[in-house]
């Protein structure tokens, strides 16, 4: 079945879905741009600059939660960025800073907290949870195997049809 343009219903739906998408990506493109970092918020110092990211990249976006401050556009992470930045430039260390930090926000901040005893018993919660849970399971399931249940007594109905029964 052709039009007389000659052109399949098929083809004409994907010329209109590709209108479609390519007007969209104009209005979207100025809200892409936004994502991009402000090239002024480095320091002009290219050492220093290096040492900010370092620090950043170990620091976790608390937006995002699973990217560091230097991989996120978010605005907060943007302020961040721009406290390390400061602090670098003042000539603190990189110890001085993420101790900041962490004063600040907690461990949290850290994409990679320094081994504790909070670490080491959020990390192995989930496995002793499952132990506690398998171990409960198999007493409850030794237990009740080795002490056998005793049936009810009988009524009296059912004592008197018993007879009955073995009477005959």
């Amino acid at each position: 079945m052709s039009h007389s343009t000659g052109q399949t219903p098929r083809t004409r739906l994907r010329r209109i879905v590709t209108a479609l998408v390519l007007g969209l990506s104009v209005f979207l493109a100025p809200a892409l741009v936004l994502a991009v970092d402000d090239p002024s918020e480095m320091l002009p110092d290219t050492k220093q600059e290096a040492r900010a990211e370092a620090i950043g990249s170990q620091l976790r976006c608390l937006v995002c939660q699973n990217e560091s401050i230097e991989d996120s556009s978010a605005g907060l992470a943007r302020d961040l960025r721009r406290v390390v930045r400061e602090h670098v430039a003042k000539g603190e260390t990189d110890h001085q800073i993420m101790d900041w930090m962490v004063a600040r926000y907690g461990n949290f901040i850290r994409l990679s907290p320094p081994l504790s005893v909070g670490t080491i018993l959020l990390w192995s919660m989930p496995v002793l949870a499952l132990l506690l849970g398998l171990g409960l399971a198999f007493f409850s399931y030794r237990r009740r195997a080795a002490t056998p249940v005793a049936p009810p007594p009988l009524s009296e109905e059912e004592k008197a049809r018993l007879a009955k029964l073995t009477k005959e």
